[in-house]
């Protein structure tokens, strides 16, 4: 690739080499997925967010969506959580900050009043923290487990006869290790490895052997478990050996064991023996990263969340990427995860562009998503069809053209189209090469 005033001459037979120079690694360190937004932290503590913003729940300060990771002044923050239409900060000092929608007091600020600026909500303490469909989970230092929020089903687990809370109210005095929210469920660990529940039960999402929803803590499993992920109305839990497990919904496959079972499984059922080690739930699809670095997934697939090329459901495990994989997040039908390089990457429903990509389209094939990548930068992504896409970082609101040589000895360049670069100065354009002809292509500034 050579640049010449403004002229990138690319050969699109060589795509990995274009991909190489475009995709220097983005240092992102953790992810959270909502309902349609998404959240992620860098190694330089700065806090990012993109996807709708009806409510605020972005944190920027408006109630504008954006289709690219946009930076959220705010410093100092470890770890994220993103709810249905609100978001959860955690930052250095042990201080809960929240945003977003707030109209049964999810937010535990003491209002039912939204707001698009993270506001602080406890002072100090805070280790850990969980947001599910419309309530909030917070763990202290001292292992005592809190709620906030909606409670029609029991989900804050404190047995309350009110249906919200708009206070952090505490459910478990000690000895809370982890915690994990779903639609309208709670699970929890303690320090003996026991796992419990509360909350919505039909589908038996709670594991606890029936379908009657519960408002104080029940305990599911007495020992051994280790990592626990909520979906939309199912259940995950990683035991000490590696062994994966599941409960609940099972009508789009998400538990992964072979049936579709809408009215679900009321008991925990042994997904997979060994090598898991860690998982997240969306609303109707599961995805698991192995200790071999791999990542699978299972559900639903109507909008591309599992990332393997189909719109087609599953209910067996099936590989998405072979290698490398860190970390995932699951949204309502959108799926992040991370590579050992630091690179985040996205597939699903993008309809708010909660998938970074600078556009507002699914893709059902894992995509990388640039954080500030500078300008002047090309990248590519193969398309179905053998349609590749070139994306391209310029001045907002100029003007590039697309040409297309068969040869450059000598070139001559036929123009193909002309974009404008958006408010972020992504362009993108998309066509079909012909290897066999040896395709050139650059892109130009126009007046």
């Amino acid at each position: 690739m050579t640049v010449r005033r403004n002229l990138f001459q690319i050969w699109l037979v060589c795509v990995a080499m274009l991909q190489a120079f475009a995709s220097g690694a983005q240092p992102v360190t953790k992810i959270s997925s909502g309902w349609y937004h998404s959240l992620f932290l860098k190694s330089d503590g700065s806090f990012w967010a993109m996807g709708t913003n009806t409510f605020g729940q972005l944190g920027d300060g408006t109630y504008n969506k954006t289709n690219r990771p946009k930076q959220i002044v705010i410093s100092n923050v470890t770890a994220i959580a993103a709810g249905y239409q609100h978001s959860l900060l955690l930052k250095s000092d042990g201080s809960l900050w929240a945003m977003g929608a707030n109209s049964v007091g999810q937010l535990g600020n003491g209002t039912f009043n939204q707001t698009n600026r993270p506001g602080q909500v406890v002072a100090s303490n805070v280790t850990a923290i969980a947001a599910g469909y419309q309530h909030s989970l917070l763990l202290k230092s001292d292992g005592s487990l809190w709620a906030m929020g909606d409670n029609e089903y029991g989900q804050l687990g404190n047995s309350s006869v009110n249906y919200y809370t708009n206070r952090p109210v505490q459910v478990e005095a000690s000895n809370v290790t982890a915690i994990a929210a779903g639609d309208y469920h709670s699970l929890f660990l303690k320090g003996d490895g026991s796992l419990w529940g509360m909350g919505y039960n039909y589908y038996g999402q709670l594991g606890n052997g029936n379908g009657a929803n519960v408002g104080l803590p029940v305990q599911i499993e007495a020992s051994n478990v280790m990592l626990i992920a909520c979906g939309g109305e199912h259940s995950l839990f990683i035991e000490n050996d590696g062994s994966l497990w599941a409960m609940g919904n099972n009508g789009n496959g998400q538990l992964g064991d072979g049936s579709y079972n809408y009215h679900g499984i009321n008991h925990p059922e042994q997904i997979l023996a060994s090598n898991v080690t860690a998982v997240a739930a969306g609303e109707y699809h599961s995805l698991i990263i192995k200790s071999d670095g791999s990542l699978s997934g299972m559900g639903n697939n109507s909008n591309g969340q599992l990332g393997n090329g189909t719109f087609n459901n599953t209910n067996l495990p099936g590989q998405i990427v072979a290698s490398n994989v860190t970390a995932v997040a699951a949204g309502a039908d959108h799926s992040l995860f991370l590579k050992s390089d630091g690179s985040l990457w996205a597939m699903g429903y993008n309809v708010a562009g909660q998938l970074g990509d600078g556009t507002y389209n699914q893709i059902n094939r894992p995509e990388q998503i640039y954080v500030n990548p500078g300008y002047n930068i090309i990248f590519t992504r193969l398309l179905s069809g053998g349609i590749v896409q070139l994306s391209f970082f310029g001045n907002a609101g100029a003007n590039y053209a697309l040409d297309r040589s068969f040869s450059l000895s000598p070139a001559n360049w036929i123009p193909q189209a002309t974009n404008p670069a958006g408010s972020f100065g992504m362009l993108v354009f998309t066509n079909t090469p012909d290897p066999t002809t040896n395709n050139f292509w650059r892109i130009r500034s126009v007046p």
